[in-house]
């Protein structure tokens, strides 16, 4: 589509809106049987709705009214979304349970949120606050994306993780705080992918490395002399407890478990 054509396209009204956003759950949750059940028993759903509602009357400057709907809305569904927030088309919010969309939030078209995700702010000021989503963002349970940052497309959040820092495209995050542990190589057919449980796992990968150097490290002592295998510099409780290595030199270097108080 070129820039003219999006021009000239008019902006879906509110009931096509929510219409897409009932059409996004039965497209990613393979638990939803149909339009009828989305629309009376989702939460995640019904909170999109209203927020949609209590966003156009923000615009028009009845920030009270949409306040008002705000708070309704959070005690019915336990989802908070502020009305100034700006989301796109198709969120689906999946349970629901604890999100929170802050003031100044971005939310991008076909984004997806699961139960405890907050997008927050990490200031007081007036302004910018809260993170901005590009399209296509899957945001894992429980996770936190804090402060005015931007979070490129197609971008994947592992569940608990704590982003605070600009993530480019096509990258899968995990961690506190949030680390780049891929770049992701494509999607699913549909174009969904919610697989954000399935990524690498950056502490065990560095433990790995580091028993492997722990390995190598005894196997040069062995082949000197200085390891477990020689008596006179055997660990006399374990390698938890302290050793003596006695180098080629005249001093001991002596390594001790700290006190336990």
């Amino acid at each position: 589509m070129s820039a003219a054509e999006a021009v000239d396209t008019p902006a879906p009204g509110l009931w096509s809106l929510v219409v897409e956003d009932i059409d996004s759950v039965l497209a990613r949750d393979p638990a939803a049987r149909g339009r009828l059940e989305v629309l009376t028993t989702y939460p995640g759903v019904h909170a999109v709705m209203w927020y949609r509602l209590a966003h156009v009357l923000w615009q028009h400057r009845l920030s009270y009214l949409a306040r008002l709907i705000q708070f309704v809305t959070r005690m019915l569904t336990q989802i908070d979304i502020h009305p100034a927030a700006r989301i796109g088309r198709r969120l689906f919010i999946d349970h629901g349970t604890g999100v929170v969309i802050g003031e100044t939030a971005e939310v991008g078209d076909d984004c997806t949120l699961y139960h405890g995700v907050t997008l927050g702010g990490t200031s007081w000021r007036k302004g910018k606050r809260h993170p901005t989503l590009g399209d296509g963002v899957v945001i894992g349970a429980g996770a936190k994306v804090l402060g005015p940052i931007r979070v490129g497309e197609g971008v994947r959040i592992g569940a608990n993780s704590v982003v605070v820092t600009e993530v480019p495209a096509n990258r899968t995050v995990v961690g506190i705080p949030g680390r780049i542990v891929r770049s992701e190589g494509g999607r699913s057919p549909d174009g969904f992918d919610l697989d954000h449980h399935l990524v690498p796992d950056p502490v065990g990968k560095a433990l790995a490395c580091l028993l492997d150097r722990v390995k190598d490290l005894e196997t040069r002592l062995e082949e000197a002399g200085l390891g477990h295998g020689d008596p006179e510099h055997a660990c006399s409780g374990g390698c938890s407890c302290g050793s003596v290595l006695k180098h080629p030199g005249e001093h001991v270097v002596s390594v001790s478990r700290p006190r336990e108080h």
